[in-house]
């Protein structure tokens, strides 16, 4: 990958925010989704390289677009794999509720851990708690490294969760450790990603969300030097979700073996989910979020607030475009 991909990759994630948001407080979750689906798998189709999608839509006879396997690109250039969520937070956008984005993670050939579709237990933490907190430990230990890292008290740090009937117990021991907690109803890619960087006023993740969107949040915290790790949830009485209903541990087990995972206890870490030489990790805002703004339509140009982070050159790169119209005759600054 090089430095002219990475901006068409920006490209990607912004004409799928575009497209998504043109259906922002509607209610149409689906719809919403399948445009942004259609507009990211179209900019893709432009860029010369042979690309592949490792985690996307579901399978073949699932997605017709942007399914797992699907090879996109114009079949020249480089190999890069990649992880796509074009409308992250389908709910969010669809109610207009803060947090939505159209995101994606890239890497070379091989780069990108094939998660299954299922949960993960995952921990994301500033870098100066990088190798020091560990998903392995209970949430109270974690909270006291974590504060001593950060040299901030228990009682300073703010830790999101996703807001779930499995994270009940977890709520209960953060706050009995004194920290504070922030319930997030959907997007936790967005709140990993805060750990990164300070003055979010985001210290940590906690909590089981889609393991998918753990391998997207590795690759971002990878390029900032923040921690993350993950841990494959396979037994539904942990991940109390209506969608295991009907299924069994064993046999979420067994779905895991044919997928070639020999240990399903393993804990990954952010250099094993995204492990490639070269990863990117891109994102646009569809409403307004913590890291960015969402998409603003204006009377001849569409204004776009992103973020690309890139080990190619260590960079965290935050960027405003506006999209002019054709015949325009007022571009809007601000």
């Amino acid at each position: 990958m090089d430095r002219t991909l990475i901006q068409e990759i920006l490209e990607v994630v912004e004409q799928a925010a575009i497209a998504s948001a043109r259906l922002t407080g509607h209610g149409k979750k689906n719809e919403a989704d399948e445009a942004a689906v259609e507009a990211m798998r179209a900019r893709m189709g432009q860029i010369a390289m042979q690309g592949r999608i490792v985690i996307g839509e579901g399978e073949r006879d699932e997605a017709p677009m942007l399914y797992i396997g699907e090879e996109v690109g114009t079949g020249t250039g480089p190999g890069v794999d990649f992880a796509v969520d074009p409308c992250e937070g389908t709910n969010l956008c669809a109610y207009a509720q803060d947090g939505s984005m159209a995101v994606l993670a890239a890497s070379d050939r091989g780069g990108l851990f094939n998660a299954p579709d299922f949960y993960m237990n995952k921990l994301a933490a500033p870098p100066a708690a990088k190798g020091k907190v560990d998903i392995r430990k209970s949430p109270t230990e974690n909270l006291r490294i974590l504060a001593d890292c950060l040299g901030l008290g228990i009682d300073e740090l703010v830790v999101v969760c996703m807001d779930r009937g499995r994270h009940k117990g977890l709520i209960a021991e953060i706050h009995a450790a004194g920290a504070r907690v922030k319930t997030i109803s959907d997007g936790d890619v967005s709140a990993a990603i805060a750990c990164g960087f300070e003055g979010t006023g985001t210290h940590c993740l906690m909590g089981i969300g889609a393991a998918p969107e753990g391998v997207i949040s590795a690759a971002a915290l990878r390029c900032l030097g923040g921690h993350f790790q993950g841990q494959l949830v396979y037994d539904p009485a942990v991940a109390q979700t209506k969608e295991w209903e009907g299924l069994t541990r064993e046999g979420n087990l067994a779905r895991l073996a044919e997928m070639g995972i020999s240990d399903p206890d393993k804990v990954y870490e952010a250099d094993e989910l995204a492990s490639g030489e070269h990863v990117v990790f891109a994102a646009t805002g569809i409403t307004d979020g913590l890291l960015f703004r969402g998409v603003k339509f204006e009377t001849d140009c569409v204004r776009t607030s992103s973020l690309v982070i890139s080990s190619l050159d260590s960079t965290a790169r935050f960027t405003d475009t506006v999209h002019i119209n054709p015949g325009a005759q007022r571009v809007a600054l601000r």
